[in-house]
């Protein structure tokens, strides 16, 4: 193998290297954003249910499915 083949690769391995190391960091961060806004969501979410869709004895997911039924229902219709 040539000299100048050696050195093409070697530079190929870290300009693939670095590319990789931007690729995860720029994904992870995307992934931490993306499920700060999903849990800020989901808990505003359960807080509205809560205090305007709950009814006395249901749980928070049993009053959201319920809410899901009804609305199911009203697009049949």
């Amino acid at each position: 193998m040539s000299k100048f083949t050696e050195v093409n690769e070697k530079i190929e391995t870290k300009v693939v290297d670095g590319y990789k190391k931007i690729e995860d960091a720029v994904v992870g961060g995307y992934n931490k954003i993306e499920d700060t806004f999903v849990d800020g969501y989901k808990k505003i979410e359960d807080k509205f249910v809560n205090t305007f869709l709950k009814k006395d004895s249901e749980t928070i997911e049993e009053a959201k499915e319920r809410v899901k039924k009804e609305q199911e229902n009203v697009n049949k219709n």
